[in-house]
């Protein structure tokens, strides 16, 4: 059979939906809505079933996704946790789903129908909260164990990606920490993965200023390089990193010239204006 786990965020995403309105409109066809929203106990019926049908599906790609996620280290008991939920909604909605089958096929036995349909309203309040954990875990292991990010596609490029997210976050975290050390190793590491980009280039010169303690080096790199002129987001970055190391170096007036530059070239970019305005007050460069 085909391995179908590339489509696994896909597919879940049709089980919540389908279930959860399945089962809020189950919940509402036992109200006594009148006859014009006789229509929702049969969408009632026809969305659980939907919904149990592709949690077989999610069941299945979550199987076939689960081998390059389990394999990190550390993730392992967080995709079996992941996956034990999923089971436990598939089966219960598959009993709901079997009520609200029963209930379709005994329709002409009214209350019979009508209990069976009360016990699939029950079942599916329960079934609501076994989702929830199911989809709880699944953004557990995704968010927090990285489990699909990058790697869903194989390609090296993404999994480079993962790996340049991670050297940049995990930077950012240890400077907070005041661990300048290991924040200027992990920079200067993405900037072998990415040496030709210009972001990764200035994050290299804010190491420069904030981690090395080199301002003089700073304003050296950032003299080479080059961004378009028409770029305010980049103009923008080459200017503040320039402001907080003249003023580091205690070149306040050059610092101000900077930004007054930016300022003349971009006047009519709001969010230029807002940055020179904090960059210009004391110790407005200090983040």
């Amino acid at each position: 059979m085909p391995n179908i786990g590339v489509f696994h965020p896909q597919i879940v995403h049709f089980v919540i939906a389908f279930l959860i309105l399945g089962v809020v409109a189950r919940v509402l066809s036992l109200l006594p809505l009148g006859e014009r929203f006789r229509f929702v106990g049969p969408m009632a019926a026809t969305l659980l079933v939907l919904g149990t049908i592709a949690s077989f599906a999610a069941v299945r790609s979550g199987d076939d996704a689960h081998g390059p996620v389990e394999r990190v280290p550390g993730a392992r008991d967080a995709v079996v946790e992941h996956e034990d939920w999923g089971k436990r909604t598939r089966n219960l909605f598959i009993a709901i789903g079997v009520l609200e089958l029963a209930a379709l096929a005994l329709v002409s036995r009214r209350r019979v129908a009508q209990g069976l349909r009360v016990v699939s309203a029950l079942a599916g309040l329960a079934g609501l909260y076994v989702l929830y954990e199911t989809a709880e875990h699944g953004g557990e292991l995704v968010y927090n164990y990285a489990g699909g990010i990058g790697i869903r596609s194989g390609e090296a490029g993404d999994v480079r990606r993962l790996l340049v997210a991670g050297l940049y976050h995990n930077a950012r975290i240890a400077r907070d920490g005041g661990r300048k050390e290991e924040a200027a190793r992990l920079t200067d590491e993405l900037v072998r993965q990415m040496p030709e980009d210009a972001n990764v280039r200035f994050l290299a010169v804010e190491s420069l200023i904030k981690d090395h303690d080199d301002p003089r080096g700073a304003l050296a790199a950032l003299g080479a390089i080059e961004v378009p002129a028409d770029d305010w987001r980049l103009n923008l970055r080459q200017a503040t990193l320039t402001a907080e190391a003249y003023q580091a170096v205690g070149a306040g007036d050059s610092a101000r010239a900077a930004l007054d530059d930016l300022k003349r070239r971009f006047p009519d970019n709001p969010r230029v204006q807002a940055a020179v305005e904090r960059m210009s007050r004391p110790n407005g460069g200090q983040r």
